[in-house]
């Protein structure tokens, strides 16, 4: 019995002493990070905490019960500072107060507080949990980042321009219609029936990331339905016709590209349809499919049996490269889908961003779908110059370019172009008039001449990659006064939403210009105002307790790198140090663009919030070309031929989460008549960002786009975990999802089949640049026959 008692007082010493030590440990680390941290200017608490552990430490080794009674002080203080810096917020409660908490129990047991000298503690520590525990519970049931409301259901023109007379079972361009308003007027599949769909088939195109691809390797194709027939292209730009009602294989081609480790993008969004009016039905080619490949080829085949379409250009294929400057392999290339309109095939193409000063030009050409003649070309290099180049000449080199997708109003006569920026993006010394005038805008052509008629410039003097990067929706909207605006809804990276009048690019919502922050790297400048949309989603600029982790001490780490960071909010100019980013480079909008319903005037969109970091680098200190090189949104992007390179990529944590609190991702409505956004809810779980499958609702990135129904549902994949899902459009609420077997990085479609059910189909095939899984996957869902 003595032998006992003796090795039980052993283990509770030991128990203590290790405690002890924990707590010195502890305390050690916030309060040496407590006084980096405050050095830096930012808050206090960790130096005030970390020598309050260090004191507990201290008691607890001297066996003094007093280390409970200053541990309960430890808990309530903290949970005071933590509600006062923001708020009832589980996601950001939990890191600041969770080892806390779980130390103060662990001090609760008899192994921690057994043989403590003084008045017991337990009382005030068991209080100081219990508030904790209640606080927490609280603010599991609130989320003081939503915003909750209904978008109009009102009709408000009930027969709306969707801007092509497409079969309402049929979907004929990327967004549908030349509008690209991403509308279909089906309405089978409602609020109250969405619950019911199912897997209606699923087909496997057999093309698959191979180990020798490229990071950026993706699956982002939205398919075409024309009669009984699907179109779709894949990351190797293979051509697949598929029977709409079944899955089933009708054709494939295959182009044979080369891999080619200099292409920034490896991927492909979408193929064109054109039906040639003079040409007999039934006859070879009298329905073509264009095909756009990443080595810069635009390939017409027949859309009966993937034949080579040979009176189209040259044997049917259209060589991009033809007066590009530059001509390197893999440089320029098309990902997104040419727009046909008025008889002509509007091209553009992606220029590799950030390898080097000497690159393709960004010319727009128009092309005559029938023969491939160049009709017109614009360049925002040499904007005046729209007859076709003539032989042996070539086009501006890196002037803006158009890597989306555009828009047309064939009744008004125009096309309507998102630009991006001159490469490298964070370098803006030396640029010419015409790339200040243009890039980063929404610019308006003649569809007929590629003459400018108007621009409408979203970001001045562009260091931080805020290309426009979709598609604008076009759309009618109903004035307070009864009248109608042709108007134009261009969704940003940086969050601003700029709806214009299409005819003239004048705000039909106000566009203003604010103060923007100065002091750019010697040799360059930033414009000392920017515009700004009244209709945004952009952020507010993110503080030191904005920073976050999965425990407090990666979120001191996350405190400590913002302080070093240069930021001074939106458009912070890039710097030596490091500047912060935000929204960053992936976009609060990105490629898929938004959705709109024209008949209720109303928009659903995916607004991701995620900050990036980027730093230059003097061009002697850039090490030699190797593994390094990189022209893309994460690591060193080396500028060749520019005297600096730049490194960025997410602000991450020493764990590699986002340093800012989440959301990272929401839905959103907005009623386009007021300009308001009715309502915003965080968007996706983490059941596929972390090692366990937890499907926690914190509203996590995406890159993607919506597609709304007349039956009042909106569909949306592109959350990192790998759903596809419905939303009821009227109030956002989440009405029914499907696990896809892979990343769903595509922007979903819907059709109807000859025995009148409509089927949601969305491609499955991930993306490189957001981690998610890799696959070949089409996927269709159905009602129930």
């Amino acid at each position: 019995m003595a032998a006992q008692a003796r090795n039980s007082r052993r283990s509770i010493i030991l128990a203590v002493t290790i405690t002890s030590l924990v707590l010195f440990l502890l305390g050690l680390a916030l309060g040496g990070g407590g006084i980096w941290l405050a050095s830096l200017g930012g808050s206090w608490y960790y130096i005030v905490v970390g020598l309050a552990f260090l004191i507990a430490a201290w008691l607890l080794y001297r066996r003094r019960s007093t280390a409970l009674w200053l541990y309960a002080a430890i808990v309530l203080g903290t949970l005071a500072w933590a509600v006062w810096e923001i708020g009832f917020d589980w996601w950001e409660l939990g890191p600041r107060g969770g080892i806390i908490v779980l130390v103060a129990l662990w001090l609760l047991t008899p192994w921690a507080r057994r043989g403590l000298a003084g008045p017991d503690g337990r009382a005030p520590l068991i209080l100081a949990v219990l508030a904790s525990l209640a606080v927490a519970g609280y603010s599991m049931t609130t989320d003081p980042k939503d915003i909750a409301g209904a978008l109009d259901t009102d009709k408000v023109i009930p027969n709306a321009n969707l801007g092509n007379d497409v079969p309402a079972g049929e979907w004929h361009f990327y967004g549908r219609t030349q509008f690209g308003q991403r509308y279909s007027p089906l309405d089978q599949i409602t609020p109250d029936n969405v619950a019911n769909l199912q897997p209606a088939w699923i087909y496997r195109t057999g093309d698959v990331k191979g180990p020798d691809d490229i990071g950026e390797t993706t699956y982002q194709v939205t398919p075409l339905k024309i009669g009984d027939t699907l179109f779709i292209c894949t990351p190797h730009n293979f051509a697949i016709a598929v029977d709409a009602a079944t899955g089933k294989e009708k054709w494939r081609y295959d182009p044979k590209i080369k891999l080619d480790k200099d292409r920034q993008h490896q991927t492909c969004r979408g193929v064109s349809y054109y039906a040639d009016a003079t040409g007999a039905a039934g006859q070879p080619c009298a329905a073509r499919v264009y095909l756009p490949t990443s080595d810069a080829r635009l390939i017409a085949l027949d859309a009966a049996n993937g034949q080579v379409c040979p009176a189209f250009a040259e044997g049917g294929t259209l060589n991009l490269l033809t007066g590009m400057p530059y001509p390197k392999s893999g440089y320029y290339y098309s990902t997104s889908a040419p727009l046909i309109s008025g008889g002509k095939i509007i091209v553009g193409g992606a220029v590799n961003d950030n390898y080097s000063t000497q690159e393709p030009s960004g010319v727009i050409r128009a092309y005559d779908a029938s023969t491939g003649k160049l009709i017109w070309n614009w360049d925002s290099g040499n904007p005046d110059q729209t007859t076709p180049l003539p032989a042996g000449q070539t086009y501006t080199a890196n002037s803006p370019n158009m890597w989306s997708t555009p828009s047309a109003d064939e009744k008004l006569g125009l096309l309507y172009v998102p630009l991006g920026n001159q490469t490298p993006d964070q370098l803006g010394a030396g640029r010419s008039a015409n790339v200040e005038k243009f890039s980063s805008s929404i610019t308006a052509l003649d569809l007929n001449t590629g003459q400018l008629k108007w621009v409408r410039q979203t970001v001045h003097h562009d260091l931080w990659d805020m290309d426009v990067p979709a598609q604008p929706s076009l759309v009618d909207i109903t004035k307070a006064d009864g009248s109608v605006v042709p108007a134009l809804v261009g969704p940003t990276k940086q969050g601003d939403l700029y709806v214009l009048d299409r005819r003239t690019g004048e705000p039909v919502i106000a566009v203003k210009e604010v103060p923007a922050p100065g002091g750019a790297i010697e040799g360059d400048h930033t414009s000392p105002t920017q515009p700004s949309s009244d209709l945004s989603f952009n952020p507010k600029p993110l503080t030191d307790a904005d920073m976050w982790g999965i425990t407090m001490f990666d979120q001191l780490a996350c405190r400590i790198a913002f302080h070093k960071l240069r930021y001074e909010g939106r458009y912070t100019p890039p710097s030596l140090q490091g500047s912060l980013v935000y929204p960053g480079n992936f976009g609060v909008f990105n490629w898929g663009g938004v959705a709109v319903d024209p008949v209720r005037q109303v928009m659903f969109g995916m607004p991701t919030y995620l900050a990036f970091t980027s730093r230059l680098v003097p061009r002697a200190d850039v090490p030699p070309p190797g593994d390094n090189t990189k022209g893309s949104e994460q690591g060193l992007n080396r500028n060749e031929g520019a005297p600096y390179a730049v490194v960025m990529g997410p602000f991450l944590s020493p764990l590699g989460i986002p340093c800012q609190a989440p959301p990272w991702g929401y839905v959103a409505g907005v009623d386009l008549r007021t300009g308001t956004i009715n309502y915003k809810h965080r968007n996706g779980t983490v059941y596929d960002m972390t090692p366990l499958p937890l499907p926690l609702k914190v509203g996590v990135p995406g890159i993607g786009g919506p597609m709304i129904t007349a039956g009042g549902v909106a569909f949306l994949g592109a959350a990192v975990d790998d759903y596809l899902r419905a939303y009821d459009l009227t109030s956002g609420k989440q009405l029914w999802r499907a696990r896809l077997p892979a990343g769903g990085q595509s922007t979903p479609m819907t059709y109807t089949v000859a025995d009148g059910r409509q089927f949601v189909v969305i491609v499955a095939g991930g993306h490189g640049s957001v981690g998610t899984k890799p696959g070949d996957y089409v996927m269709a869902y159905a009602l129930p026959k």
